[in-house]
């Protein structure tokens, strides 16, 4: 049994999906029904705008584009079929388009407006995230309950990693405690936005607005739930799903778990860097990981 998965926000670089852009024009033609979506040119900060592409209103879009585009060509090229599909985070849009519960053009303009309304969340300097290294995510979570102020679990990303997000001063107050109860290491992620934190609880009933003005279908491949680490298999459990998703955490862990208790023996891994291979390997050593982030990829398979 063979899984895709798409990565999340923090997997986006200048010029990706160019090679495939270039050579294939219905990926040119992607991009044109896209950038007519969202009425300004995505493609042309993917490609020449790093600092842009970086601000979450633009990565999240790109990433959905880029990796869709990837996952077009790959099942074209070589008509891999996948029994399950999974998301880290922003990477469940992707996944559902695959699935064919969202449309594509919709999935990138929802994600714009996603990366806009988070953006807007808190001002500038008064969320973060933290990477906790070497610490069980039950003793994190015990730990979580002494700190005044909002602190939470975001992303349960391995059995080694688990990402904290929140309230600037109350992560900072954790990260030092965490250090003392014997994290191996506690790093500051350069995001401003506290993603997965219930800070971003009023601009998820906004962005409930939004979604509502989107057709979504039941998928035709099981979905993996960020929330749940178990299959959406209506569409109206991906409404309820995507409406909560903003600031619920990512159970990862939890979802590769269930993907290999499944029957799944490959995963691939559609979108640039390889974060989630990296993530995997530590949650399920026997896997087989193919990653698919270039024509070249799609080639050599």
């Amino acid at each position: 049994m063979k899984a895709f998965v798409f990565p999340g926000q923090g997997s986006q670089s200048l010029g990706m999906g160019k090679d495939i852009y270039e050579n294939y024009q219905e990926i040119r033609e992607l991009h044109q029904k896209a950038n007519e979506k969202l009425g300004f040119n995505l493609t042309d900060i993917i490609f020449n705008d790093e600092e842009k592409l970086n601000l979450t209103m633009y990565t999240q879009p790109a990433l959905v584009l880029t990796s869709y585009g990837l996952y077009t060509i790959f099942s074209k090229e070589k008509g891999v079929k996948p029994d399950y599909v999974a998301g880290h985070s922003l990477g469940e849009f992707t996944a559902l388009t695959v699935a064919g519960s969202i449309d594509p053009i919709d999935a990138v303009y929802i994600t714009y407006i996603r990366g806009k309304l988070m953006q807007s969340a808190v001002p500038e300097g008064a969320g973060l995230m933290a990477a906790v290294i070497g610490m069980d995510s039950s003793k994190i979570e015990e730990i979580l309950k002494q700190i005044n102020g909002v602190v939470e679990i975001a992303n349960y990303n391995s059995y080694e990693q688990t990402v904290i997000s929140g309230e600037k001063q109350a992560v900072e107050k954790a990260m030092e405690i965490l250090k003392q109860n014997g994290a191996k290491k506690v790093v500051p992620l350069s995001v401003s936005v506290p993603a997965h934190s219930s800070l971003l609880k009023e601009k998820a009933i906004e962005f409930a607005k939004y979604l509502d003005g989107i057709e979504i279908k039941n998928p035709n491949i099981p979905v993996i739930s960020n929330i749940t680490a178990k299959p959406l298999t209506s569409a109206d459990e991906i409404r309820e799903e995507l409406k909560h998703h903003f600031y619920s955490p990512v159970r990862w862990v939890q979802s590769v778990e269930f993907l290999v208790n499944a029957g799944v023996k490959t995963i691939y891994e559609i979108g640039p860097k390889k974060v989630l291979t990296g993530l995997i390997k530590r949650i399920a050593k026997d896997i087989e990981l193919i990653n698919i982030e270039t024509l070249e990829d799609i080639k050599r398979i």
